[in-house]
């Protein structure tokens, strides 16, 4: 499933005020997923076997690193994890780095909100504003994911430009 978010991530200086806007928003909560990320060396883009107990993907996505909202343009695989995919992709690629997170999962209609206890990092905020078919448009995304920032006080001192995967490469 190919698709494009307009997302920002930030750092998270009080996650239970985040969490006490989203529910009083009424945010969908779909749950506590602990993932591993294995992201594998790319010749461009990003690529990273999502492994949870909510979500499991086979990701790709190209993104550039800025502050503030960006666009990522995403393919989504749905992968099993019961099959070797990650054996098959580190033998062939080789792994980058692997991000260990404790991820809480909201929704706001086509908006996801992430709370993230991210291993060696600390605790992180993300928004994804998901335009899945196209019937949406990048205007409005940049929209919601701004409406949101001010929802929820991101300051633009508090954004992440990079990955989680680049901040981990910094300090390993």
């Amino acid at each position: 499933m190919n698709h494009i978010n307009i997302e920002i991530k930030a750092k998270c200086k009080d996650c239970g005020e985040i969490r006490s806007i989203l529910k009083s928003q009424s945010a969908d909560f779909k749950g506590i997923d602990h993932q591993i990320d294995t992201y594998f060396k790319v010749n461009h883009g990003r690529l990273k076997l999502r492994e949870g107990n909510i979500e499991n993907h086979l990701i790709f996505y190209k993104r550039n690193n800025q502050k503030g909202p960006k666009q990522s343009d995403v393919i989504l695989f749905k992968s099993n994890p019961n099959f070797p995919l990650k054996e098959i992709l580190s033998n062939a690629l080789g792994i980058l780095v692997i991000v260990d997170k404790k991820r809480e999962i909201y929704f706001i209609d086509n908006v996801k909100f992430h709370i993230d206890e991210v291993k060696r990092l600390g605790s992180f905020v993300e928004i994804e504003a998901i335009d899945k078919d196209g019937s949406i448009g990048k205007k409005k995304l940049l929209q919601q994911c701004k409406k949101y920032m001010n929802l929820l006080g991101i300051k633009d001192k508090d954004l992440i430009s990079t990955s989680y995967s680049d901040l981990l490469s910094k300090v390993l």
